[in-house]
């Protein structure tokens, strides 16, 4: 088929942009254009707009931009061949004829798509039937609806090798082979031909069907015992299995509404969860999830929810897509994991404790990067130094995966940032049994650990203000004493924002002298800050003698403030964040007080109570 970029033109020319966006969105006149709220992502401003005499719709809040062809394929979801007849329908125009082997393939699958149908209306039928009354109360025993069974198609094969066979009898049976609905022993030499037999017998089988809601393939429970647990189609020319995702068709246009896809583990769980409400969900068909099923999950939305069990089979699933997914990351992509608790699914979760309690799972998804960390950090013992050193050599070989540079700059911080937290200080010497414990310490990994000197004024005052401007002029002094720390956390220090201008003004000061000279020393800082008004108040931090990372005795002294240097550091940027997301939390539950979001304030306000503590600790002076 030929299709030349003037009768491309002319089928743009002649469709009314407006007018076909129209007819699922509901717009309204702004001028000479159209706005609308974004059907490619969730919003309450229209920030969508269409203008017919460009032909061409923009959204200024997701980027999402095209004409008539592109609005067909991204928001409808039709392969592009068939967006172009539909729209060349509407505008009464012919499609070029095409080229006789592409028609001859088209025709092919066409026949294809008539076995499945063919095969999905019998599978139906039988669980009507009396020979469905173990599959329907299989159903029954799990919970689900007759209209979810309706809505997802779901049928039964009976147990038996030929019913399936003679009832599709009019199909040639090549077809039936080529679709997987029949399996072809192969012949053997100087045997008799044996006769092909059902592929599916005595299961519950589920439609898979592609974007457009054509059935492609199934998959088959079994009801008993036996194996395998479930049985899918093999790989067809209708079916790809690791470039299709199950419940597509309906997560998509829910996915577009809410902002949010989910990735279960299963045929069973996307129909528990959409039967409680949450129509978004997908899984993969019985393999790890693929490079190709994530790109299809980004088509829809930047940060897909991936839910899997908590054993260690789900896990190690999560790990791998996490893997698979570091070389494809690009600016404003990711994933995010969320974990069901040991032992249960989604179904078990939401039949034990409600659609509210797997809400409270996937709001408590981290990020890949988190991921990533977790998993290496508990994959080996880190008691040695050698150990540690394996750790960090692992995270850098994960980021050198990562194709994109600027994500690459981005993990690579953020991971030294987290190893440096998890080491900042070193262990207690070790040797005090339980019974030699005194008063105060603690027991942590078989070790006594004394317990804490008493706080400062200083430190007290952080523990009661939150301190951040205290430990900030800390951190400062600290930097001017080892002015190459500047550029190993730089990224970290950048995303500071002061309350006070004068340690702003200080604090860009050391940025922009560490982007100016490759090395630079704390004499030549002090010249530098000199220039800037600014010399009094560094050598007023360095003579500071509470709260400071300075005090150097020898070479362990010195690796031991480098050390609280980075952990404090890392404290002081995550405490604006975690205000920001406890008053965000709290202002969302002054408009809906729900028992998910009570448990994410209190998580937060612990993890804030922590994180003043651990300040409190580092506030205290070195040992003279």
């Amino acid at each position: 088929m030929t299709l030349t970029p003037q009768w491309l033109d002319e089928l743009r020319a002649r469709t009314v942009l407006s007018a076909l966006i129209g007819n699922t969105t509901r717009i309204q006149k702004a001028g000479r254009e159209y706005k609308a709220c974004c059907p490619f992502h969730n919003e309450k401003t229209p920030s969508f707009t269409i203008n017919d005499e460009k032909g061409f719709y923009h959204c200024f809040g997701c980027g999402a931009h095209g004409d008539a062809i592109r609005w067909m394929t991204d928001q409808r979801g039709l392969p592009f061949m068939d967006a172009i007849k539909e729209l060349a329908a509407a505008a009464g125009m012919d499609v070029p004829a095409p080229d006789p082997r592409a028609a001859k393939r088209a025709e092919k699958a066409q026949s294809l798509h008539d076995v499945t149908n063919a095969s999905q209306d019998w599978f139906v039928a039988q669980l009507d039937g009396i020979e469905g009354r173990e599959a329907r109360a299989y159903l029954s025993k799990r919970g689900l609806t007759d209209q979810t069974r309706r809505a997802f198609g779901l049928g039964f094969a009976p147990d038996s090798r030929s019913k399936l066979k003679d009832a599709l009898k009019s199909f040639p049976e090549e077809m039936l082979v080529e679709t997987g609905m029949l399996i072809k022993p192969e012949e053997e030499a100087g045997k008799p031909a044996r006769e092909s037999y059902d592929r599916f017998r005595g299961r519950l089988m589920i439609p898979i069907r592609d974007q457009r809601g054509r059935v492609i393939a199934f998959g088959g429970r079994i009801l008993g015992q036996g194996e395998p647990k479930y049985l899918n189609s093999p790989e067809t020319p209708l079916f790809d299995k690791g470039r299709t995702l199950y419940n597509l068709d309906k997560a998509a246009p829910a996915a577009r509404k809410s902002g949010r896809i989910v990735v279960v583990e299963g045929y069973m769980d996307v129909i528990a969860i959409a039967q409680a409400g949450i129509a978004e969900a997908v899984a993969p068909l019985g393999t790890a999830l693929t490079e190709a099923q994530i790109e299809r999950l980004w088509s829809m939305v930047e940060t897909p929810v991936l839910c899997f069990d908590g054993d260690s089979a789900g896990q190690r699933a999560a790990l791998r897509a996490a893997h698979r997914a570091l070389p494809l990351l690009k600016p404003g992509h990711s994933l995010a994991f969320a974990t069901l608790p040991t032992g249960q699914d989604p179904d078990d979760l939401i039949r034990a404790s409600g659609v509210r309690a797997f809400e409270a799972v996937l709001e408590g998804a981290i990020p890949l990067v988190e991921l990533i960390w977790r998993s290496e950090e508990a994959a080996l013992p880190l008691d040695t130094p050698e150990q540690r050193a394996g750790l960090r050599q692992r995270l850098d070989d994960l980021c050198k995966t990562i194709a994109d540079g600027e994500i690459r700059y981005h993990y690579s911080q953020h991971l030294r940032e987290l190893f440096s937290a998890r080491f900042a200080r070193p262990a207690r010497p070790s040797g005090f049994a339980p019974a030699q414990r005194r008063s105060g310490g603690s027991v942590k990994n078989g070790r006594w650990m004394p317990p804490p000197p008493p706080p400062t004024a200083d430190a007290q005052a952080i523990r009661e203000t939150g301190g951040d401007l205290l430990l900030l002029r800390a951190v400062l002094a600290g930097l001017l004493r080892f002015p190459t720390e500047i550029m190993v956390h730089r990224e970290a220090l950048a995303s500071l924002m002061p309350g006070d201008d004068r340690l702003a003004d200080f604090l860009d000061a050391l940025l922009e002298a560490s982007d100016h000279e490759e090395t630079v020393e704390t004499e030549r800082l002090l010249t530098i800050l000199g220039e800037r008004d600014l010399y009094n108040m560094a050598k007023g931090l360095l003579r500071a003698d509470a709260l400071h990372f300075t005090f150097t005795r020898d070479e362990a002294d010195k690796r031991r403030a480098q050390r609280d240097l980075a952990e404090a550091i890392a404290v002081i940027v995550a405490i604006p964040r975690i205000d920001s997301e406890l008053a965000a939390v709290t202002r969302a539950m002054a408009e809906n007080l729900d028992e998910a979001g009570f448990a994410r304030q209190q998580s937060l306000r612990q993890l804030k109570a922590d994180l003043a503590a651990r300040v409190a600790e580092l506030a205290q002076p070195l040992d003279e």
